[in-house]
């Protein structure tokens, strides 16, 4: 049973590198240029450690309890660790703790904590500034009108090392209106990337829109369903 589970997991997740690759060449983007973050929110310890053993390395995580647990059960391994949840002033310093990057920063305030309480020792930690580009009241992140006033601001905080830019469009299964969000973001970064400030990571595309993501210049694809199955819930580890 643990052989077949491996077995699928691995068929998996070469779909997915070889759907990566697909876009790559379909739109004439360098290969290898294109980061692949396993989300791996719901999901087993034991399950992160199969994706490290085919050679998976980066893991996103949404629930901080979830993922501090798992964080603790594989640390003989060199994972990297992206925090793409909501950010929350009361769970701020363990993520500071414990994270290599957060994807969802869209306050000043949590900017503020996140920079003062990562430990000395720790390079600093790697951020992107999430931007709604969909219009929707009930999703995080800036207005991109917001961002360029607001950009220099988080470049400031000296614990933090701004990355690039997040966004978590509306589902759509039409190519076109995948891809108006993720095209509104790229223009947002050549609009505002300086020399000093190249915002050069673009964290977008998911599962189901990655190839209209990278069409448009992501660089970090974030895939949870189409690496692990269907999402799990109340997972015990």
């Amino acid at each position: 049973m643990i052989s077949e589970a491996i077995n699928s997991l691995e068929a998996r997740l070469n779909q997915v590198r070889q759907r990566i690759q697909d876009a790559v060449m379909a739109n004439g983007r360098q290969p290898g240029s294109i980061k692949l973050l396993a989300v791996s929110k719901t999901r087993h310890a034991d399950e992160i450690r199969a994706a490290y053993l085919l050679g998976q390395r980066a893991f996103g995580e949404s629930y901080l309890q979830e993922a501090l647990k798992k964080i603790g059960q594989l640390s003989d391994l060199k994972l990297e660790w992206h925090f793409i949840g909501r950010l929350q002033s009361n769970k701020t310093k363990p993520i500071a703790e414990n994270f290599a990057w957060v994807h969802s920063l869209a306050s000043l305030k949590h900017a503020q904590r996140l920079s003062d309480q990562r430990p000395v020792g720790l390079a600093p930690l790697k951020v992107c500034i999430q931007v709604n580009t969909s219009g929707e009241a009930s999703k995080d992140g800036h207005e991109p009108t917001e961002l360029p006033e607001l950009l220099e601001r988080y470049a400031a905080f000296s614990n933090l090392a701004i990355q690039g830019l997040m966004t978590i469009p509306a589902p759509s299964d039409a190519p076109d209106t995948q891809q108006r969000p993720f095209q509104m973001l790229r223009e947002l970064r050549d609009c505002l990337s300086t020399d000093t400030l190249p915002l050069a990571t673009l964290s977008m595309g998911m599962s189901s829109d990655l190839e209209a993501a990278i069409a448009e210049g992501s660089s970090l694809v974030r895939i949870g369903t189409a690496i692990f199955g269907p999402r799990q819930y109340n997972v015990k580890n």
